[in-house]
C-alpha cells in the first residue's frame, strides 16, 4: 500500500473527514483490519487565511510547499491538499516535489463525466467560484459550469469562511444555500459541486433532487484507491 501525504488544517474540520474517509475506504475494500497508511501535516489555518484575503498566494504556496516536502521526505508517495482553494497554487507547489499531487478538480471532473454531467452549478470559497484554477479542469474536460450571481457568491463565501471552518452549522445559512441551489438548478445545472470541502458539512445528498458531488468525499476516495492499487 502507497502512502498518502495530506496537506490538511485548512480547516480541520474537513481534514478529520478526508481522515475518516479514506480509512474507511480502505477497510471496506480490504476487509479485516486494513487502515490506510497517511502522514498529516496539518497548517494553521488562521496564518494560511490572512495570506487567501491579501491575495499573497506567493507566501501561501511557500508554506505549503514546506509541508509537501517534509511529507516527502518522510515517506509521502503522493500528496493531497484537503482543500479546493489552495489548488490555485497545486502548479506551483508541484514545481518542487519528486512526487505526484492528487488534483482535487481532476478527481471530480472524472465523477462528474463518470455520471454524464454536461452542465454543473459550482459551490465554493469566492476564489474557487471567481477564478480559473478551478473550473478551467472541468471546462476543458468538457463540462460547463455556472457560480451564482455576485450576491449570491459573497453569501456562500461567508458561510464557509465565517461558520462552516469553524464547525458551525446553522439551519438559516442551509436554507440560504439551498435557495441559491435551487436558482442554479433553474439555470439548467444538471448537477452540484460542492467545491469547498466544508460545504457538505451543510449539505447533503438528500436535501436537493440534483446529483450532489461533495469534492472532499470525491478526493478522498481517489486518494484512497491509489493508494490500494
Amino acid at each position: 500500500m502507497k502512502t498518502i501525504g495530506l496537506l490538511g488544517g485548512m480547516s480541520w474540520e474537513s481534514t478529520a473527514l478526508y481522515y475518516r474517509e479514506i480509512n474507511e475506504f480502505v477497510k471496506g475494500t480490504l476487509g479485516g483490519l486494513h487502515s490506510a497508511k497517511c502522514i498529516v501535516y496539518s497548517f494553521d489555518f488562521h496564518e494560511i487565511e490572512k495570506c487567501q484575503s491579501r491575495g499573497d498566494w506567493k507566501t501561501a504556496s511557500g508554506i505549503l510547499l514546506s509541508g509537501a516536502k517534509a511529507l516527502e521526505r518522510i515517506g509521502a508517495d503522493f500528496i493531497v491538499i484537503c482543500t479546493n482553494t489552495m489548488h490555485k497554487v497545486a502548479d506551483d507547489i508541484q514545481e518542487g516535489l519528486n512526487i505526484p499531487i492528487l488534483h482535487i478538480a481532476d478527481a471530480t471532473a472524472d465523477e462528474l463525466i463518470n455520471n454524464s454531467i454536461k452542465k454543473t452549478a459550482l459551490l465554493g470559497t469566492k476564489y474557487t467560484m471567481e477564478e480559473d484554477f478551478y473550473k478551467s479542469k472541468l471546462i476543458n474536460r468538457g463540462v460547463d459550469v455556472m457560480i451564482p450571481d455576485k450576491e449570491g457568491t459573497e453569501a456562500v463565501n461567508k458561510i464557509i469562511f465565517d461558520e462552516l471552518c469553524l464547525g458551525v452549522i446553522s439551519q438559516e445559512s442551509k436554507r440560504r444555500v439551498l435557495s441559491i441551489i435551487g436558482e442554479l438548478v433553474a439555470g439548467s445545472a444538471q448537477g452540484i459541486i460542492l467545491g469547498c470541502t466544508e460545504l457538505g458539512l451543510l449539505i447533503k445528498p438528500g436535501d436537493t433532487e440534483m446529483p450532489v458531488f461533495d469534492t472532499a468525499l470525491i478526493h478522498a476516495r481517489r486518494a484512497a484507491i491509489s493508494a490500494i492499487y
